[in-house]
């Protein structure tokens, strides 16, 4: 892992596989709409996670603002595209991350880092000194630079993507990265050569490893099926796999009327049973 590195691609930016080359220390901001600093929205206990996350104590998650997707169904929108939150400074950041940790959390979860890769590591190793032990969890969209991705070999514990999609069409309309396919699965490759499949303890915490995210859209189901069939051919069937129901039509989803409702449950229970009988390890 390189800080140094990290911070050389930040300006002229070249965090994520956008490439903007926003100049954020002068001022600039790119897609993700963020400068140099630490911008977070809030942070706390959690308790909606997967429960190998959240155990008794949960998970302590920081929701960082902005993100280097425009997902027009994001549940997150006010933190992700209205941009709800401050900047604060590195110090600031690893004080809570400590602060969690004493809290009882089990795990450090950063949701949306991606576009904050360097100011979020330069907070974990400060606050490793002064005491952090417990894992680290990368929660993002999937949409990662490699080059990236490489940097943190060392200093994520758990990675836990979403994989959205291996249709450029959805990915072009719904979340406006056309090349959000080819980009996740070599994505997925690099996190799980890092950590390799998700390891429990006895406590059933997660400690190490890779958890991935799909969620269910509305007439999408075969979409659902090829990443679930990439992912068994691919990364095989011991990976964690969270099947999600959840989907609601928030942001601007109504502007596309095809996805303006719920996912019906005949479409959730025909992804899930795909899922068991491709016997993947799926969350419970």
């Amino acid at each position: 892992m390189s800080l140094e590195k990290l911070e050389a691609l930040l300006s002229p930016c070249r965090l994520c596989p956008r490439n903007c080359g926003s100049k954020r220390k002068n001022g600039e901001t790119g897609f993700c709409k963020v400068l140099d600093r630490p911008m977070v929205s809030s942070f706390g206990p959690h308790f909606g996670e997967e429960p190998v996350l959240v155990g008794f104590g949960g998970s302590g998650t920081i929701f960082f603002t902005g993100c280097n997707l425009g997902c027009v169904f994001c549940q997150n929108y006010q933190i992700s595209h209205l941009m709800e939150g401050e900047y604060i400074s590195v110090s600031e950041l690893a004080d809570i991350m400590l602060h969690l940790q004493e809290r009882g959390c089990h795990n450090i979860n950063l949701v949306t880092p991606t576009h904050q890769t360097p100011q979020i590591f330069a907070a974990v190793e400060e606050a490793k000194t002064k005491g952090l032990r417990v894992p680290i969890v990368y929660n993002c969209g999937g949409y990662e630079s490699v080059e990236v991705l490489k940097e943190l070999k060392g200093l994520v514990d758990i990675y836990m993507p979403d994989f959205k999609t291996l249709s450029r069409e959805f990915a072009s309309k719904y979340l406006k990265a056309p090349n959000y396919p080819e980009v996740v699965k070599e994505a997925l490759l690099e996190m799980h050569s890092q950590v390799g499949d998700l390891q429990v303890n006895d406590y059933g915490l997660a400690e190490k490893g890779l958890m991935v995210r799909h969620l269910v859209m509305p007439g999408w189901t075969h979409d659902s099926m090829a990443v679930l069939d990439w992912i068994t051919e691919n990364l095989g069937r011991n990976t964690y796999v969270n099947v999600m129901d959840q989907y609601y039509p928030f942001y601007r989803a109504c502007d596309y009327p095809e996805i303006c409702r719920r996912v019906t449950e005949e479409e959730f229970e025909r992804v899930y049973a795909y899922a068991k009988r491709l016997e993947l390890r799926l969350a419970v």
